[in-house]
Formats: C-alpha cells, sequence, structure tokens
C-alpha cells in the first residue's frame, strides 16, 4: 500500500534464540537496542525522577503520550520550543503515544471520522482524527510516533472487538497517507481484542501498510495472561521480521519475559512509578512492601546488588519510613529503584537470549513473580 516514506528508522536483528530476538533499531537522532523497556512520561517527564536521572539508569528511549500534552501545555508551546526532547531535557530518543488508549479509558465516542473525547483538566470537548493525531505529534517532534487507533476493555463483544479492529485500519491508512515528517518514524497498531482469528487478520493488514514498525495495541486492558500470549502467538507469524515489535502498556516481569520469548521487541508500562508510589519495591525475588513493620530496623538496602540509588545510599529503615509517613522522595527513590529492576529485567533477557539459556532465566523470573 503506502510505502514511500521509509528512512526515519532502520532495523537489524542480531543473536535470535528460538523465538526471541536481539536487535538495533536506528533512528534518525540516536539509536538503540531491543528488547528495550521504556520507562513512561506521560506529561513529558517520567513522575517523581528527572531526565538525567533516568538517563543514568541506562534508558535509552522514554514515552510521552500526545493526550496529555495537547491539553496541557499544549503542541504548540512544545514546538516553540524546540520539540519534546528540548523541552523535557531529554536528550535521547522518543516515543509519543497518539492517545488512543486514554480516550477510550475515559468514556470517548468513536465514529468513522474520529474520536471525540472530555479534557479531564477542563472538561473541555475536543476531537481527534487519524490525521489530527499525525499532526500533533509531528509537531511534538518524537523519534517514533503512533498512529490512532481503538482501543477496547477486555472482556467484550466479538462485534465491539471487531468494531473497533476495522476502525482502527481505517484510521492507519489515513495516518499513513497524513505523515509529512521524513524524520519520523510511524507504526502501526494491530488490534483484535482476544480474538486470536481477528488478530490474524489485523496483524496481515497492518504488515501491508508499509510502516517502519508494528506495535500490538489493546492488552493488558484486563484479559487474563494465557489470553494476552495467545493473541502474541496470533500476530507474530504475520509481522514483517525485519520491522520491531512493540507490546504496548505490558509491563508485568512474566508477562515481559514472555513476550520477549515470542519475538516482541519493544515494552513500556506505567506500573513500575505507579507501584512506586504505592511504597511497593519490584526486586528478582517479587514484589516488596516497604510500609511492612518489618522494615522498621532493617539496614539492608532494598535488593543486595542492585546498582540504582537508593539501594546504593539508603537502608530499608529510610525507604520505609519516607514512604509511611508520605514523604515523596520515598516514592521517588522506589521510582528509580523499580525502573532500575526493568533495565536490568530487560538486561538478563538480552545476555540469556546471546548465551541461549531464556528458557532458564524465565524459570527465574517465574520462581519469584509467580504464575
Amino acid at each position: 500500500m503506502v510505502d514511500d516514506l521509509k528512512g526515519a528508522l532502520s532495523f537489524s536483528v542480531g543473536d535470535t534464540h528460538n523465538g526471541s530476538r536481539r536487535g538495533t533499531v536506528k533512528l534518525n537522532r540516536g539509536s538503540f537496542s531491543t528488547p528495550i523497556f521504556m520507562p513512561v512520561g506521560t506529561r513529558g517527564t517520567i513522575k517523581a525522577a528527572i531526565a538525567n536521572d533516568i538517563a543514568a539508569i541506562g534508558f535509552e528511549v522514554i514515552l510521552g503520550n500526545t493526550y496529555h500534552l495537547m491539553l496541557r501545555p499544549g503542541v504548540e508551546v512544545i514546538d516553540a520550543l524546540g520539540g519534546l526532547g528540548r523541552f523535557s531535557g531529554w536528550k535521547r530518543s522518543m516515543l509519543t503515544d497518539s492517545g488512543g488508549f486514554q480516550v477510550m479509558s475515559l468514556g470517548a465516542t468513536f465514529s468513522d471520522g474520529g474520536a471525540t473525547f472530555r479534557s479531564i483538566y477542563d472538561g473541555s470537548i475536543h476531537d481527534v482524527t487519524p490525521e489530527k493525531a499525525v499532526w500533533l505529534q509531528e509537531m511534538i517532534g518524537a523519534d517514533i510516533a503512533m498512529v490512532l487507533d481503538v482501543c477496547t476493555n477486555l472482556p467484550a463483544s466479538r462485534d465491539e472487538i471487531k468494531r473497533a479492529m476495522d476502525l482502527t485500519h481505517s484510521w492507519a491508512l489515513r495516518a499513513r497517507f497524513a505523515k509529512h515528517r521524513q524524520d519520523q518514524a510511524q507504526f502501526g497498531i494491530v488490534q483484535g481484542g482476544s480474538e486470536v482469528d481477528l488478530r490474524s487478520e489485523s496483524a496481515k493488514f497492518i504488515s501491508d501498510v508499509g510502516f517502519e514498525g508494528i506495535a500490538l495495541g489493546g492488552l493488558a486492558v484486563g484479559e487474563s495472561r494465557d489470553d494476552m500470549l495467545r493473541a502474541i502467538d496470533a500476530v507474530v507469524p504475520h509481522l514483517p521480521p525485519d520491522k520491531p515489535r512493540y507490546l504496548m502498556g505490558v509491563g508485568d516481569p512474566i508477562g515481559v519475559v514472555e513476550a520477549i520469548a515470542r519475538g516482541i521487541d519493544m515494552f513500556d508500562c506505567v506500573a513500575p512509578s505507579r507501584v512506586a508510589r504505592h511504597g511497593v519495591a519490584m526486586t528478582f525475588s517479587g514484589k516488596m512492601h516497604m510500609r511492612n513493620q518489618k522494615y522498621v530496623r532493617d539496614e539492608s538496602p532494598i535488593e543486595p546488588g542492585c546498582p540504582c540509588v537508593a539501594c546504593a545510599n539508603f537502608p530499608r529503615a529510610l525507604i520505609r519510613h519516607l514512604v509511611s509517613v508520605g514523604e515523596p522522595t520515598g516514592g521517588s527513590l522506589l521510582t528509580l529503584h523499580n525502573l532500575t529492576f526493568m533495565y536490568r529485567l530487560i538486561e538478563g533477557s538480552r545476555n540469556a537470549i546471546s548465551t541461549k539459556t531464556l528458557g532458564e532465566y524465565i524459570k527465574s523470573i517465574y520462581a519469584a513473580w509467580g504464575n
């Protein structure tokens, strides 16, 4: 179909093991290794962290959300200040989501033309079309932009899922024709809910459009992990092997490593920072609820061997104290720890692919994080 806008992204595959793979994505403004986890900076920054802290962990890509950024501060402001990278202080690559998930979760109405929703800030009514979503993201200036799609909460009827998929396909074509920036890669999004035949159909359609990368959307929205993995299994055989594959919104450790085993390259999720604000630490031994009384005099770091700023400098006792009294520094330190855990989880997955030990690595994650 439309296939004359390539050049903003190239992808090469390195080591492989069964269905998993390591790779390198090259963009006009940098490159990154895969598999990769991308922290979510919804409003231009990761909550309770600054750009330098995230870069120091080693992350190469962060996300911004078009829905929130178009409402506050507005894309014209971001464009006037040199794009989202300069605006946010992030000097590496960035990806922007179109906001499809947000408008769905906030009760938007959908038509053939686009989506209509109310602002969470002042209640004003806004319309977003596939073309406007492209324009907004070209103004924001991220390296990778997602097309506008229709996401469905699960469980949902087959008719609802198919309607969402058909709209997503129509909008994908319109978004591809609306693309102008040659320095911005554009990813299409596969839908189909938990209906495996629709997932396969959507994967074939989106793959034929000519996007620089392919995302799996509409997952982590209420379905079981088994249903999610079945959806991935239905999609991956129909995806082009020379393009990166992005599983949107999935960040639980077991789900991530299982998806990597199936050939997924990219992940994002708000969970590491969200659970941190509730006093939860993510570790290779599972979750730790840091408000627990047993940590009140504990001199150990959150996780021995972790290189994060929290583990390198502070005992569990202090972290417990901070989160127990509502001191924001506690949430900030736990955010940096949890993001470091996700970085190490992905790093371990990459190494396991190269050493052909991914199966054993996955078993260790199951042992820590349960079934």
